[in-house]
């Protein structure tokens, strides 16, 4: 924007809040667009009280004219017969004023704009919308969709494809974005005999615009700038009507923390506990859960009076008699106590982070003074060289730290057991405790290497984490369950996640609190506000994101993208094997973008040969997917799976076993039957053998009832990924290998028409 048109916009907004206004007149709104070089039609404003002139008419030029109420009171014009087209005389216009001046009594109506009647193309897809907003997460965001007065039915049939969001951390791409939207399609005109109306440069270069001025000192002021609808023109892009509201920034900005530290908190060298009891309470089991991940008794110690030692570890009465300041404090105490705790630290300089795990610290009401006085403490010692602790929670459950060897989760290890494995290249951000633990005891076979819980984020954030986090080349997977961003934080953690995904590394996001029920459910839990659920979804898979739909969306991509870590997807060449037929026209019918392509010659003469030997030639042939009976046993079952495997023509694969017959061992070890699953020989233990010794991606499928979940458990265990149903196992391998075959072809999104956006099930 050059000079003089900033000052304009800069004047407009300034006399608006001078005013006490919060929106702009529409005169003063097609001041703003005048000066980011987008046409409007030639107007006059005729104050309330006065008359249209035969001279301001002329000045219009136009045979029609549009005929608009202002009003600051008025945002839709057209719901309160506040637009008229008609004639361009002096009688025709005064006569509609005159008319609406008296319909719209009882508003406080400035005056009237009369404006040209502007000619367009007529049809679906004439209309755009265009808009810059103010929004708490990510700050100004342009949207872009169809426009005119049937727009939310338009969002609401076209869905994620109907609208695109832009953000400056992710303003990449634009052109390839905007391609992929239906609604693109019809303004393009693509869906008009190919008569286009703008080009997709047009909608690109429109979008720069409206990202550039959000960047600037008046477009950060505005709340919504709406242009709705812009029409294409022989003469370029033209606004027709405009929506301006200005904004109150925030009071006080939200402190500025020394993320630094959180290698203190992730990694701490020392650490003390205070709230733990001679009992069994929460701060007492936290002590014997860090000792069990291996943090060193002589590194740690427990606040608490009356000396001696608790599980080994010493008893010191009070943070000054600590013999130094500690990396780490775990706060486990009431609510009430927090502050003072948090104030001592702050005055000694006691620690370097801290985890405080109890709610009550505002998140209800009536607790918000308890937050404040303990962000007020932090705010003080932020102000020092030293730079204060960073503090996680409250109202969280803990963290677990594989790099820090502790955990601080107060869930007893009989209700979470130690997985005693290698961890998992696995990182779990999450706001709720409880949604954390429950995807840990889901992950059979997976260990994060991270499982963190922010709670209430009075300090440090979600986006802080995966700032950090992202730097730490051994987690390839960041699970992120967000509520609520803290104001602005959504912007970081879009960054954050942006490079991860640029390093060919993956984000999985599901966002909780998108309705209006679930947003209140989210603020009385966390004190977080879920926002705008559509900006976020929207911006997160532009920065290659994957969105979960669902919380078992969620559960498989996680568990998809842990247990496949460095597993090849060479193609969409999909080889399918079962032991009953209507899995394998399941398989058929369930393909999505795979294929099945033909088996080579020699992989189809050891099948046969394998079938002969059970005589099972002349019923069944080696087509894929393959059909093994259920007469195949278990050594035959894992060598035909492996020779559909290892065929040249197979790019990935999926393993079905109905577990029914009698020919697998598919059964925990019971008295009533020979069976046992964890046996050697067992179909179980030699599929997991396999999964460990193939480089190619593939997946498995128990579908049966509660009696062979322990199946499914052992495969899960092996590293097996295993879906109940093939349907689901597709839609979400899918998803996988669209994402890996994306990162081997150097792009964030192999197919961006709304690919990105994840439902597998139910």
């Amino acid at each position: 924007m050059d000079e003089p048109a900033d000052h304009r916009a800069t004047d407009v907004v300034a006399r608006a809040r001078a005013e006490g206004r919060s929106a702009l007149l529409e005169t003063e709104a097609y001041t703003l667009v005048d000066a980011l070089g987008i046409r409007v039609p030639a107007f006059v404003f005729v104050p309330a009280g006065a008359s249209a002139t035969a001279r301001q008419l002329a000045a219009v030029g136009t045979a029609e004219v549009v005929v608009k109420v202002v009003s600051p009171g008025i945002r839709h014009k057209t719901e309160v017969d506040g637009v008229r087209l008609v004639p361009g005389t002096v009688d025709a216009v005064n006569q509609a004023i005159t008319a609406m001046r008296r319909t719209l009594s009882a508003h406080d109506v400035t005056g009237f704009l009369v404006a040209a009647k502007v000619r367009y193309a007529e049809g679906l897809g004439a209309e755009l919308l265009l808009g810059l907003r103010w929004t708490d997460d990510f700050g100004p965001v342009v949207t872009m969709g169809l426009g005119g007065v049937h727009v939310e039915e338009f969002a609401r049939e076209l869905g994620s494809s109907g609208i695109a969001v832009f953000a400056p951390p992710v303003a990449g791409r634009i052109e390839q974005r905007l391609a992929a939207k239906a609604f693109s399609i019809l303004v393009t005109g693509a869906a008009r005999d190919g008569i286009a109306q703008a080009s997709i440069g047009d909608l690109a270069a429109l979008v720069r615009k409206l990202l550039h001025f959000g960047s600037t000192a008046v477009g950060a002021t505005l709340a919504e700038f709406e242009i709705n609808p812009l029409v294409f023109t022989d003469l370029g892009p033209t606004a027709l009507d405009v929506l301006a509201t200005v904004r109150t920034p925030e009071a006080g900005a939200r402190l500025a923390r020394p993320t630094h530290k959180l290698r203190a908190l992730l990694e701490p060298r020392s650490a003390a506990v205070i709230g733990v009891s001679e009992g069994t309470n929460p701060g007492r089991t936290i002590l014997r859960n860090m000792l069990r991940a291996g943090f060193p008794a002589n590194r740690l110690a427990v606040i608490k009076a009356g000396g001696g030692h608790i599980d080994g570890v010493p008893c010191v009465p009070e943070l000054a008699a600590l013999p130094g300041p500690v990396d780490l404090l775990v706060v486990s105490v009431a609510a009430l106590q927090v502050p003072q705790i948090v104030e001592e630290v702050v005055a000694r300089r006691a620690a370097e982070s801290l985890i405080v795990i109890p709610g009550g610290l505002g998140e209800r009401p009536g607790t918000e003074a308890l937050e404040r006085r303990l962000v007020d403490a932090l705010a003080t010692s932020r102000s020092t060289t030293w730079e204060g602790p960073v503090l996680n929670g409250g109202n969280c459950l803990g963290v677990r730290s594989v790099p820090g060897h502790y955990d601080t989760l107060f869930i007893p290890d009989h209700k979470l057991p130690p997985r005693g494995q290698a961890p998992a290249p696995l990182a779990v951000i999450a706001q709720s405790g409880a949604f954390a633990v429950s995807r840990a005891s889901k992950l059979v076979g997976l260990d994060p290497r991270y499982l963190i819980t922010v709670g209430n984020q009075s300090d440090l954030t979600v986006g802080d984490y995966l700032a950090h986090l992202k730097n730490d080349l051994d987690v390839a997977v960041f699970a992120c369950y967000v509520e609520g961003f803290r104001p602005m934080d959504a912007r970081q953690w879009l960054d954050a996640a942006a490079e991860i995904t640029a390093s060919g590394r993956h984000v999985i996001l599901y966002r909780g609190g998108r309705t209006p029920a679930g947003i209140r459910a989210s603020a009385s839990h966390t004190a977080s506000i879920a926002r705008d659920y559509a900006v976020t979804r929207e911006l997160a898979e532009a920065a290659g994101v994957l969105v979960a739909e669902h919380l078992d969306d969620f559960d498989d991509l996680v568990r998809l993208f842990g247990y496949l870590h460095g597993k090849q997807v060479g193609g969409w060449r999909l080889g399918g094997i079962s032991n009953a037929g209507f899995e394998c026209v399941g398989i058929a019918d369930s393909l999505g973008s795979f294929q099945l392509g033909p088996l080579a010659p020699a992989t189809v003469e050891r099948l046969v040969a394998i079938f002969r030997s059970h005589r099972l030639d002349g019923v069944v042939a080696p087509d894929n997917p393959v059909d093994l009976t259920p007469i195949l046993r278990d050594a035959e079952y894992a060598d035909a799976v492996r020779l559909v495997l290892e065929d040249p023509g197979v790019d990935v694969g999926i393993v079905g076993c109905v577990p029914l017959t009698p020919a697998l061992a598919t059964l925990p070890a019971d008295a009533a039957h020979r069976e046992d699953h964890r046996a050697e020989h067992s179909v179980t233990t030699l599929l997991g053998r396999l999964k460990a010794e193939t480089s190619k991606a593939w997946v498995a499928v128990v579908d049966a009832g509660p009696m062979y979940d322990s199946m499914a458990a052992h495969l899960l265990e092996l590293g097996v990924p295993t879906f109940r149903t093939v349907d689901r196992a597709l839609r979400a391998f899918e998803v996988f290998c669209r994402r890996q075959l994306a990162v081997g072809h150097g792009s964030q999104v192999a197919e961006p028409a709304g690919n990105v956006v994840v439902s597998t099930g139910p």
